[in-house]
């Protein structure tokens, strides 16, 4: 395709590349930013997994801390406080 004689036009075809190069980085950004924010999505699922995990576990200990103690008061293994 040959240049056309217009100045004008010239710069217009350059700007209207320059756009269409933009609007491809920004539809490749918003893709990226996508993929980062379904990630951090992820992440988040597993640290609440986790904390519901580690919430079980301390109710466990806590059962078992409150069975030592009543083993410890039969067995008269604790001092009682005067």
């Amino acid at each position: 395709m040959s240049e056309p004689d217009n100045l004008v036009l010239v710069y217009l075809m350059r700007i209207d590349e320059k756009v269409d190069r933009l609007l491809a980085d920004v539809r490749d950004l918003k893709e990226r930013v996508t993929n980062v924010e379904e990630r951090l999505g992820h992440l988040d699922m597993r640290v609440a997994q986790l904390e519901i995990s580690i919430a079980g576990v301390n109710r466990r200990i806590d059962r078992v801390e409150a069975r030592l103690d009543r083993i410890e008061r039969r067995l008269d293994l604790v001092e009682t406080p005067h």
